[in-house]
């Protein structure tokens, strides 16, 4: 039996990623970072949500992706991993999709420091990149 589990679509530029769903707390609108000063050229700064400070990265810049004005469509992804919550800032989410194991091929780029993709799923004519979180955050 094939099983699919669900992915969370987003988009950065014009290339749409891919994240786990059990990954992903939650999607909130944009709302007002706090910069913190001598952080790493990616974080934005950090977020109350709910209580609880939640640092936020800019996943364009993380990926060394062309950064974009932010939007009425930014979102921010807030995203657990290893107890740690992380918003990660894209430029629009698009959908909850599903997929099965047998629609994943690895990450046959050329090239250095693909480290952050799992693989890449296809979908039709579409292709998600599958994020590594582990190596994004």
């Amino acid at each position: 039996m094939n099983t699919e589990d669900q992915l969370v679509i987003f988009q950065l530029n014009d290339q749409q990623y891919a994240l786990p769903i059990q990954e992903t707390q939650e999607i909130i609108r944009m709302t007002n970072i706090t910069k913190v000063p001598n952080t790493r050229h990616y974080v934005e700064g950090i977020i109350n949500l709910r209580g609880s400070i939640v640092p936020v990265i800019n996943l364009n810049k993380r990926l060394n992706l062309p950064v974009s004005e932010y939007g009425e469509d930014t979102r921010i992804i807030v995203v657990e991993h290893e107890g740690q919550k992380v918003g990660m800032i894209v430029d629009i989410v698009l959908e909850v999709g599903r997929f099965s194991e047998n629609e994943i091929e690895p990450p046959s780029v050329a090239g250095d420091n693909v480290s952050y993709l799992k693989g890449v799923v296809k979908k039709g004519d579409q292709l998600w990149l599958l994020l590594n979180l582990g190596e994004v955050i």
